[in-house]
């Protein structure tokens, strides 16, 4: 688990310098940022993610990809270091962040 958590906030970290808009101040930021976007990610993305599984089916998993740039402009609201200017960065930044996590836990598992 301390693993995923190191990993997550290392993913947080390339995404602020591949993403322009997407701003930490730091690794002790990300690591929070990392805490807080798992805690709104299991709160309230997991209630935003039934409620509009309609939607979801309809657009055929798409705005799913909303909500997670959703989740991650409330994380950036509360961490103190981290912050998003516009949707469209938290938009790009929910897809690369998934992709650097990806291979990121894929690179460590190996």
């Amino acid at each position: 688990m301390l693993i995923n958590w190191l990993l997550s906030a290392l993913s947080l970290v390339i995404v602020a310098n591949v993403i322009p808009g997407f701003e930490l101040s730091g690794f002790v930021a990300a690591l929070i940022a990392a805490l807080v976007i798992g805690f709104v990610n299991a709160t309230l993305g997991f209630f935003l993610k039934i409620v509009t599984f309609p939607l979801t089916i309809v657009t055929l998993g798409i705005f799913w990809l909303v909500i997670n740039a959703l989740m991650l402009k409330v994380a950036a609201a509360l961490v103190p270091g981290f912050r998003i200017n516009g949707f469209l960065p938290a938009f790009l930044g929910s897809i690369v962040l998934t992709l650097v996590n990806v291979v990121l836990r894929t690179l460590v598992a190996a």
